[in-house]
């Protein structure tokens, strides 16, 4: 599913704001937003997303269109709003209910309705997007704990300590003991016992 993002709608209901003060300020936080979302979407959907963003206080020499971790970003002519190159792209997409449009705006949702289009507000998307980035944050860390890779680390090493403490670790080893040892073992005992009898 294709997905185009209202880029300062979007950043406007995140919150998210770049570091330091003065002119470079919205760049960064137009930055920061782009590394988050990154962040948060698979390579595959990266690849089908388009984020809007107005150019009228971007800095001189900034290209129309630029990709960022696979993202297409797109910055509107000076003489033109985000809106209006969105609402361009919804008219122009072949598999309108397949898009995804994310904006709180009321024409742009306007736009990607009368095409059918799934409309989605700012700040809902994210919101979900982020849950989905801690539900996916919280199974890897499951996964690392059950199958742990090598080297671990110091830390890694006392949990797994910690949580076979209760194990009896020479009963384990001899449970692991090849079969052949077990045998040569049961041979030298055999032979004690036939010893003791003579």
């Amino acid at each position: 599913m294709r997905l185009i993002i209202d880029g300062y709608n979007l950043l406007h209901a995140t919150g998210i704001v770049g570091g330091g003060v003065g002119p470079a300020t919205l760049e960064r936080s137009r930055h920061a937003l782009l590394n988050s979302l990154a962040a948060s979407l698979e390579l595959a959907e990266r690849k089908q997303t388009t984020v809007v963003f107005d150019a009228k206080n971007a800095p001189p020499g900034l290209p129309r269109a630029l990709t960022h971790h696979g993202l297409s970003v797109i910055f509107a002519p000076r003489s033109e709003e985000a809106d209006a190159v969105i609402e361009q792209l919804i008219r122009d997409n072949s598999s309108p209910r397949q898009l995804t449009v994310v904006s709180s705006d009321h024409r742009i949702q306007r736009a990607a309705r009368r095409r059918r289009a799934t409309v989605v507000d700012s700040d809902q998307w994210y919101a979900g997007l982020m849950r989905q980035r801690h539900e996916r944050a919280e199974h890897d860390g499951q996964s690392h704990k059950e199958k742990p890779s090598a080297p671990l680390s110091e830390a890694e090493v006392k949990w797994w300590l910690a949580e076979f403490a209760d194990f009896d670790l020479g009963e384990l080893l001899n449970d692991q003991e090849p079969n052949q040892s077990r045998n040569s073992s049961r041979a030298t005992n055999l032979s004690e016992e036939d010893t003791e009898r003579n």
